[in-house]
């Protein structure tokens, strides 16, 4: 079976008024139902890329398309693309506007004209997906960085989109609202949504996307995560470092603790999981033979 390409790039060139061209002849698609993330250096254009995806930006040259078709840039068909693709920018500041939580995730639904029974419906599905219902009579200026985050998509989730776009969507959260944001896009997927993240963190993008596409000088390079951010020249190209994830897998590979086509751990409790099942002969002595006992070590240790 073929599989679904809800929106693509084909050919596209684009350059900002008076600067130097960001993307040249790019072709650019994202398959349904995958978790892509999205990485490359500062300036490499990750940001254009998104916004010719969601109709921010029109390009200079080549197309866009949606279902294989060629969206126009005019009204109908930007109102028609934005309940197929939704970007959220970075910052949630930029995003947010309205005077409380409800009322800015309804904008979206009640300027496609829908009946305020289905606003309602979408703005209590939306908050409820993101997990921020008891907010939504909040004043948005009164809500945390995180609870802002989490408001700027709703409001794109209320939408209904095929395709969200998130731009560096962990980018100044702590731990557990990472995790937290994490599970929501999970819970996203599991509903129908196919989610690209545009993100610098390799080990992230290791641990979360199905995919990862690599913006470089010669284009954008994509393929399945485990493969393609394990591509040294590539990851140089694009100046990103190699995920922890990947030089792990390649030093059990080399000792003999994971076997050829393994996978190896995508996080820390992959690692420890992975590492208790193997047990580990102490070394020997090599004139006897005999097991060397380990030297003693903890606070119960004397020192003379």
């Amino acid at each position: 079976m073929t599989e679904s390409v809800p929106v693509a790039l084909r050919g596209v060139s684009f350059a900002y008024e008076d600067g130097p061209t960001v993307l040249s002849g790019l072709d650019f698609e994202v398959r349904e139902g995958r978790a892509l993330a999205l990485l490359g250096r500062n300036g490499s254009g990750k940001t254009t890329l998104m916004r010719l995806l969601s109709g921010g930006l029109r390009p200079d040259a080549g197309e866009l398309l949606v279902e294989g078709r060629a969206v126009r840039h005019d009204r109908k068909g930007l109102t028609a693309l934005r309940t197929t693709v939704q970007l959220v920018v970075q910052d949630p500041d930029d995003q947010l506007f309205a005077a409380s939580v409800g009322q800015d995730v309804s904008f979206g639904p009640l300027n496609l004209g829908l009946s305020d029974a289905e606003v309602r419906a979408r703005v209590a599905e939306a908050l409820a997906a993101l997990d921020i219902t008891a907010l939504a009579d909040r004043p948005t200026h009164l809500l945390s960085y995180g609870q802002r985050k989490r408001t700027a998509i709703a409001g794109a989730v209320a939408m209904r989109p095929r395709v969200l776009i998130l731009d560096e969507p962990t980018a100044g959260l702590d731990p557990d609202g990472q995790e937290r944001l994490l599970d929501t896009l999970d819970g996203l997927r599991a509903n129908g949504t196919t989610v690209v993240m545009a993100t610098h963190d390799v080990d992230l993008a290791l641990r979360w996307a199905d995919d990862a596409a690599l913006l470089t000088p010669s284009g954008a390079h994509t393929g399945p995560a485990a493969g393609t951010l394990a591509r040294t020249d590539l990851l140089t190209a694009a100046g990103l470092r190699l995920p922890w994830g990947v030089a792990v897998r390649h030093l059990l590979h080399a000792e003999g603790r994971l076997a050829d086509g393994g996978t190896g751990p995508r996080t820390p409790e992959e690692l420890v999981a992975l590492t208790a099942a193997v047990s580990v002969p102490p070394p020997s002595d090599p004139a006897g033979g005999r097991p060397v006992e380990r030297p003693e070590t903890g606070a119960g240790r004397s020192r003379g």
